[in-house]
């Protein structure tokens, strides 16, 4: 009986509940644009590379995996999801794009257009998406702005996502937070950015743990049918061995 139960459980993969820090090889990916792809800043000082350390101090299954691209935009994240997700075969996608989108004008039923296929595609490939949401400056006119920050909310309340705020939420408006051009962040603003998206990764991370015990209960239930079921016909016919 001993012998069976053990085949049954490596048959099933049973794993016991962790805590949202126990990784179990958790793989998360970066889709992003020069905000995430650390233009402008030392090797390895970006909010990604601090997210990546962030996580392993608590657990060393963590792995994170950045494909941002200085300059990227929607479609062109569109285009190159599906490869990454078959190459690097994620649990979470975090999707950071849209700025540069906003910033050349591109129609906001584009944007939303191509984040949805995004976040479609980690769907189908069982990767959990985390959505960033992204603004602009007010000089880009109140209807455009507001009708783009926008889509980020309607998009996420469709598609049932957590949704991140901006990146440089809370000191956008501190000119010492970034580098010359204006634009882009310096290193002592990056952990700023992690902080902001940290409480959606953490809800993230818990809810895929919940699922998984979820399966994993159910699973143990279908055991329990099937080991009583077994001791049903050992007491039926008690030479055979079920050892």
């Amino acid at each position: 009986m001993k012998k069976l139960l053990f085949v049954i459980l490596c048959l099933f993969g049973i794993f016991p509940f962790h805590s949202a820090w126990s990784g179990t090889d958790t793989k998360i990916m970066v889709l992003g644009d020069s905000l995430s792809a650390g233009y402008g800043l030392p090797s390895g000082t970006g909010w990604v590379n601090l997210l990546e350390r962030r996580l392993q101090d608590q657990s060393a299954d963590y792995k994170v995996i950045n494909i941002s691209i200085s300059g990227e935009i929607t479609l062109g994240g569109r285009k190159r999801i599906e490869q990454a997700l078959k190459s690097n075969e994620p649990d979470i996608v975090i999707v950071a794009l849209g700025a540069n989108d906003g910033l050349q004008g591109h129609s906001i039923s584009s944007i939303y257009e191509n984040l949805e296929a995004i976040i479609l595609t980690c769907k189908q490939y069982k990767a959990t998406p985390l959505l960033i949401s992204m603004q602009l400056p007010p000089n880009y006119g109140i209807s455009y702005t507001r009708k783009f920050h926008d889509l980020y909310s309607r998009l996420a309340r469709k598609e049932h996502l957590q949704l991140a705020p901006f990146l440089m939420e809370g000191f956008g408006d501190q000119p010492e937070f970034f580098q010359p051009d204006g634009i882009h962040p310096t290193a002592q603003a990056q952990e700023k950015m992690l902080d902001n998206i940290w409480p959606a990764l953490i809800s993230v991370l818990k809810s895929r743990q919940v699922q998984s015990f979820t399966i994993s209960k159910h699973s143990a239930n279908t055991i329990t049918a099937i080991t009583d079921k077994n001791k049903i016909r050992l007491l039926h016919h008690p030479d055979q061995d079920l050892s």
